[in-house]
């Protein structure tokens, strides 16, 4: 722990010799604390990569280090990255500095001028701060939307986030012409050690979808905005829907059959209680595309909605 200190300590006596001051400007974050920030932010550490790095590269910044996840082959990886933006540790400069516990040093190796990063993350504040100016943010409560406004804010990348925004308004337009959502009810569902998990908004599937006007069930109208809950299997009847949307894991090398597996471990031959699933619209989404609230993401959400809602021949008897 000495030796830590020590270390973090020294680099920031060299960060301090390498930069000279900035103009500075205080930003209020999500958890209420004021934070003097440099005014143009040249050195950023993100340490949520779903929620922070990849918003980042999508408005043309790039961190110099990141949070990822820690790969069965060893290696480390930015969930989604590659799948979404093209962007990975291995053909980048973004450094890893950690996945579940962030390495102090790793971070303070990257000589931030700024720290980003969520009130998920266990990495104390006060430690953080101690190396450059942190500010965290709350993307469950706020949105994905505030999260890209505030990072563009203060990243000068207003720019590039008008285009991102106008994209995927004119995509929901779209979808809104093609398929007349207010006209059709969808479910967002999967098991979870026995149970089912449900989302008010699951992420960018769910986000598209409210923002669409597509229907839900009661069960999970009554959600509060950003919560999720669990439900037994006596609840499935009450999840039923035109067309119901089932996120897998698509990053473990199980694939969908793990979930249809623990659908039915819950509950033995559960597609016959389901007309969606009975008559062919239980629709199995890839999570890495399904959970990340990038534009990216959003964009791939719509098309695949798009092509399983608009109807196309119909057999005839």
């Amino acid at each position: 722990m000495q030796r830590s200190a020590a270390l973090i300590l020294t680099l920031l006596i060299a960060c301090s010799a390498t930069f000279a001051p900035a103009a500075a400007r205080e930003i209020t974050d999500d958890t209420g604390r004021s934070v003097e920030i440099p005014d143009r932010p040249a050195r950023i550490v993100a340490l949520h990569d779903i929620d922070l790095t990849i918003p980042l590269i999508e408005l043309g910044v790039f961190p110099v280090g990141s949070h990822g996840r820690m790969g069965l082959d060893g290696h480390p990886y930015i969930r989604s990255g590659a799948l979404l933006t093209g962007v990975d540790f291995d053909n980048s400069d973004i450094a890893y500095v950690g996945s579940v516990d962030i390495d102090m040093e790793a971070v303070a190796a990257a000589r931030p001028d700024l720290i980003v990063t969520t009130v998920t993350r266990s990495a104390p504040v006060e430690t953080l701060q101690s190396i450059a100016p942190t500010l965290v943010f709350d993307p469950a409560q706020f949105g994905a939307p505030h999260v890209y406004r505030q990072l563009a804010a203060i990243t000068d990348s207003e720019t590039r986030l008008a285009y991102l925004e106008n994209r995927y308004a004119s995509a929901i337009e779209q979808l809104k012409k093609m398929t007349h959502p207010e006209t059709i009810t969808v479910t967002v569902m999967q098991p979870n050690r026995g149970k089912i998990d449900l989302y008010h908004t699951y992420r960018a599937l769910g986000q598209v979808l409210r923002d669409a006007g597509f229907r839900f069930p009661p069960i999970i109208d009554a959600i509060e905005d950003g919560g999720r809950i669990q439900v037994g299997i006596e609840y499935l009847p009450d999840l039923d829907a035109d067309y119901i949307f089932n996120p897998f894991r698509s990053d473990q090398g199980e694939g969908a059959e793990a979930d249809v597996a623990a659908m039915e471990a819950i509950m033995p031959n559960f597609c016959s209680f389901l007309s969606a699933c009975r008559e062919g619209r239980y629709i199995m989404v890839a999570r890495e595309e399904a959970i990340s609230n990038s534009y990216a993401a959003l964009t791939l959400m719509i098309s695949m909605i798009q092509s399983h809602v608009v109807k196309g021949p119909q057999p005839h008897d």
